[in-house]
């Protein structure tokens, strides 16, 4: 039986800033408390204590995830919580408020309670961390050992990853190949394919509402990021520039359609190719910057398929909105389908973590899955949706996962807005030609997770290499 990633799974609505450092370790930290709470044991709780280990640890501070956990242990949920309570939750227990476990149960919590061992490496994923409660006499209650996999998702210690029941999945695939010949048995495309895995796992009403709700967060989330100013949290100070930069685009906008209507020939030229082509290009950029400050700022975001690449997808998506005439039941039900189903194929088959691939887990997954769900849009086939996908892939083969301070924050910002213009790109050249290519998306996919197995960990989300050594902290 094949294992099947649902759509409404790989595109889960959380917080920032980053779905394996804050999403999951908030899900593993309720997860385990429920736990304890089903064995009748959480009244018998007088004290939790939290270790962090590998990359959660290295790059912990920057990423909020002390903060998560105890937020998680609180009860909240990524989905529903409320950002800044979350961001808030490590100060509060520092000033000697306690924590209420799961909102029911009071006990004292003191800041050694959570420690990080950034240098204890687990063999089994790089981001581990480990849960343990203990009863008045000191004696422990329950342990538990869980693993940040990437995109928000969690396993415990012991279980394994793929051990999902799928059989309601009646066309779940195991690789590129095997979806492309689904769709040729079935004669449809592979958004239609994902659709009737989602409702045999959702039913029909659920999977829509589903889908609705997660284009309607990345479209919230790119809007309130164009409107949004200030300061983003950490030394380095970096600034919001979404909207300056969109009101600097309205500006050119303006000119350029002034020019149209009663400028010379040549600068009604100039003007329609600056609306046709560069404006477009500019705002695409915009977009993507607009949704990873928000998710630097620790805003509501869509995993897609992480936080630390959750502009691009929603970015192409409102480009092909905006300078397309694509529709919101079309983003919801072509666009986020062919994603998800590219994205499954990662998520199997390589990786989409940062600490475990490196950046090429993250934004390289993700521009693939914009480009080829672009590529869907645009009437592309099959082939041609494959070949787009594997063409993104290709040219971030390699990337490092290297943040500043461990804030997600510099070089990732930029970097998501550079990756949804290679996704378009990457659209272009494969819808000019029939889908036949030299590299298969299999192939490539398989070279991201040995280049990502290959790769130094100091080079994987730890802040010990690249850029994060280079750029000096004041």
């Amino acid at each position: 039986m094949t294992d099947h990633v649902s759509a409404l799974d790989l595109f889960s609505i959380g917080i920032g800033p980053s779905s394996s450092h804050t999403v999951g370790p908030m899900r593993a930290a309720r997860q385990f408390l429920l736990g304890v709470e089903g064995s009748g044991r959480l009244a018998d709780v007088a004290r939790v204590e939290a270790v962090l280990y590998g990359s959660l640890a290295a790059t912990g501070l920057g990423h909020g995830t002390p903060s998560a956990v105890l937020a998680g242990l609180a009860g909240m949920q990524p989905e529903t919580c409320d950002p800044a309570v979350v961001t808030g939750m490590q100060h509060a227990v520092e000033q000697g408020r306690g924590l209420r476990l799961l909102g029911r149960h009071q006990v004292a919590f003191a800041p050694n309670d959570l420690r990080m061992a950034p240098l204890t490496r687990m063999p089994r994923h790089p981001n581990a961390m480990s849960i343990e409660v203990f009863g008045a006499d000191g004696v422990s209650l329950a342990r538990d050992v869980f693993f940040s996999v990437g995109g928000g998702f969690v396993v415990r210690d012991g279980d394994d990853e793929h051990a999902v029941p799928t059989a309601e999945a009646p066309f779940a695939f195991v690789d590129a190949d095997d979806l492309l010949r689904l769709c040729d048995a079935e004669g449809v495309s592979i958004a239609e394919l994902a659709w009737r895995n989602e409702v045999a796992l959702h039913g029909e009403t659920e999977a829509a509402a589903g889908l609705d709700a997660r284009w309607s967060a990345m479209r919230d989330c790119v809007e309130a990021g164009l409107e949004a100013t200030g300061v983003l949290p950490g030394w380095m100070k970096v600034p919001r520039r979404a909207r300056q930069f969109a009101s600097m685009l309205r500006q050119q906008e303006e000119r350029a359609t002034s020019y149209a209507i009663g400028g010379s020939a040549i600068d009604q030229g100039r003007a329609s190719s600056l609306l046709a082509s560069d404006l477009p290009a500019q705002w695409l950029q915009a977009y993507a910057m607009a949704v990873n400050e928000e998710n630097a700022g620790g805003g509501r975001v869509v995993t897609a398929p992480t936080n630390g690449a959750a502009g691009i997808i929603p970015a192409v998506g409102y480009y092909a909105m905006r300078f397309h005439g694509v529709t919101p039941d079309e983003l919801a039900r072509v666009y986020l389908l062919t994603a998800a189903a590219i994205g499954s194929l990662y998520k199997r088959n390589a990786s989409i973590s940062g600490a475990e691939a490196g950046c090429q887990g993250e934004v390289g997954s993700a521009s693939s899955m914009a480009a080829g769900a672009l590529t869907a849009l645009l009437g592309g086939t099959p082939r041609q949706v494959e070949n787009a996908a594997e063409i993104a892939m290709e040219h971030h083969l390699g990337l490092t996962c290297d943040p500043v301070g461990g804030f997600v924050q510099v070089p990732c910002i930029e970097r998501n807005a550079i990756a949804a213009g290679t996704a378009v790109a990457a659209t272009r050249m494969a819808l000019l030609g029939d889908g036949s290519h030299v590299v298969s998306l299999d192939t490539v996919i398989e070279t991201m997770r040995q280049t990502g197995r290959d790769m130094k960990d100091s080079y994987k989300e730890t802040s010990r290499a690249g850029l994060a050594v280079n750029v000096i902290e004041c």
